[in-house]
């Protein structure tokens, strides 16, 4: 159990990293691309305190059996993260807080990773066709294979749903940190978007 409490842990990270940098995301105006607010959540935050086991319980009808936490540096900020596990292991709950490293205050914070993920500068050239292969052919191929971040709205600065028809991750905005939500054991994308944005609703407000 303990490795494959391990291995459910240790992809959210990069996956996070991967997700975002590999998609090309649409630029809005928000409140993201301002001076942080003074909100600074300390590497000792418990983000298993951000949700409760009866929380959990009635989103995902499982009851929690364990609570994991965990914190490792990425790149120039914590990941803090809580695996919740439920009763049902393949229905179990990952959150993670991005915060500011106070080790490290002149690396890149949390918000200043969210916008150059979620509002990169716009590209100057647009991308190049792939030889033998019709441009709409090519773009539903990646349609496919990656999803774009899509806005959800009413969730803290913002928020952007990741993923696709088997997997996908809530992002959300908060001063200078952000959340990252994920559900297990919910095959509909639209039921873990739904499930997701109700957890990450009681988070902020401890948040």
């Amino acid at each position: 159990m303990l490795l494959l409490l391990c291995a459910f842990l240790l992809p959210a990270v990069p996956l996070l990293a991967r997700q975002a940098a590999s998609s090309s995301l649409p630029k809005t105006a928000s409140a993201a691309k301002g001076a942080a607010p003074a909100q600074k959540p300390e590497e000792k935050t418990d983000v298993c305190q951000l949700l409760t086991r009866a929380e959990i319980q009635g989103v995902q009808n499982e009851p929690v059996e364990e609570t994991k936490p965990s914190a490792q540096p990425s790149g120039g900020f914590m990941m803090l993260q809580c695996f919740y596990r439920t009763k049902t292991f393949a229905k179990s709950v990952s959150l993670a807080l991005a915060a500011p490293d106070s080790a490290r205050l002149s690396a890149l914070t949390p918000r200043e990773f969210w916008r150059k993920q979620f509002h990169p500068p716009e590209l100057v050239e647009e991308e190049k066709p792939v030889a033998g292969k019709a441009p709409k052919k090519v773009e539903v191929e990646r349609e496919e294979g990656m999803r774009k971040p899509r806005p959800i709205d009413g969730l803290g600065e913002e928020a952007y749903w990741v993923g696709n028809r088997i997997s996908g991750a809530l992002y959300v905005l908060k001063g200078n940190s952000f959340l990252r939500i994920s559900v297990g054991g919910v095959p509909e994308e639209s039921a873990r978007m739904e499930k997701s944005k109700a957890l990450a609703h009681a988070a902020l407000k401890r948040l």
